[in-house]
């Protein structure tokens, strides 16, 4: 059965801890409790309304005058198996981690190395999230959803998600269309460890053999390391994505930069690292009144306590201004910014 509630705090419901109102929160448990509550009151999807999952990624800068729409659905449940392929059927209000916990336990390879990444499974998707050379899409099979405009269940295959870097289907066309309810994962009983990425090899090696008991172990221990815990220091974990660039560009950069990170993209081009040029710009660590730059991870934005969202987008404004000040380039929010 639906939860409804008014006029309702949200800072229990947003990562970065800012306190706006939002004028009614809708919960639903499953895909049939959606679409029962849906159609007893039109008025809901009639209004504003957008959906609201664990908050991770998303900042408010105002109170909220319509609807947000969160899913508390929870189950985990194998619904096929293709030799060594495994279909796992995962509710969208589970939380990722717990997620990725299940498929280690169970010995299931694909999404170990997106492990500590917070939010709710129904979100990953949308953002395509990614870690250590690894993204959502790699291992998504499809998404089920209704249709905000006929109230009907939909099932999209992977394939046709438009998924891209930090990208998806869900951002663009569907963006407004659909409620994402559940979704199904093809994940592997053959062992197919990714550890190229970044320190995690290094990290790795010091547990052992590569399991996915130590891979998630080892991912855990560096996101620990650089990243700060939203329930002691405000946070919506990576707020910029990294910048995608021609390799013109990426070539003049070196010259002046030897050491800039700089990995391949899709199409030939090269991807910086926005937390480098964060820390070269001279921002890692350095706080403005209520918030600021975290300083083990300059890609994190940071409530020290009080702040506004609109504080927080004020900081993130002078970041982007300073970096493309010295390198002539335009990094841009990864997370959403709701206003």
């Amino acid at each position: 059965m639906a939860k409804e509630h008014k006029d309702i705090d949200l800072r229990p419901y947003n990562s970065f801890g800012v306190s706006q109102l939002a004028t009614r929160l809708v919960e639903f448990d499953s895909y049939d409790d959606l679409h029962a509550t849906l159609t007893a009151d039109p008025t809901i999807l009639a209004g504003r309304w957008r959906v609201l999952g664990g908050g991770n990624n998303t900042l408010f800068t105002a109170d909220y005058d319509g609807t947000l729409i969160h899913p508390i659905s929870r189950g985990i449940t194998i619904t096929a198996e293709r030799g060594t392929d495994v279909v796992v059927r995962v509710e969208a209000g589970e939380e990722w981690d717990d997620v990725v916990a299940w498929a280690v336990e169970h010995d299931l390879w694909g999404i170990e190395n997106l492990s500590l990444i917070p939010g709710q499974a129904g979100a990953a998707p949308v953002q395509n999230i990614g870690a250590y050379g690894t993204e959502a899409k790699d291992t998504i099979e499809s998404v089920e959803m209704l249709c905000t405009d006929t109230l009907n269940r939909l099932v999209l295959g992977g394939e046709y998600c438009s998924f891209g870097y930090r990208e998806s289907i869900f951002k663009h066309q569907l963006a407004g269309r659909v409620i994402i309810t559940a979704i199904n994962l093809r994940l592997s009983r053959t062992a197919s460890p990714r550890l190229d990425y970044g320190a995690l090899r290094a990290e790795e090696e010091k547990l052992g053999e590569p399991t996915l008991s130590n891979i998630r172990k080892a991912v855990i221990s560096i996101r620990e390391s650089k990243l700060p815990d939203p329930k002691v220091l405000g946070n919506g974990g990576s707020f910029f994505k990294n910048p995608i660039v021609e390799p013109e560009v990426a070539e003049q950069l070196l010259t002046t930069y030897p050491d800039m990170p700089h990995y391949p993209a899709p199409e030939g081009k090269v991807k910086l690292a926005s937390g480098w040029l964060i820390e070269q710009a001279g921002w890692k660590g350095r706080r403005v009144a209520n918030v600021g730059v975290h300083d083990r991870q300059a890609l994190v934005l940071v409530n020290h306590g009080g702040a506004t969202g609109g504080e927080v987008m004020a900081l993130a404004r002078q970041v982007v201004a300073d970096v493309k000040s010295k390198f002539g380039i335009e990094i841009s929010p990864e997370i959403n910014i709701v206003g």
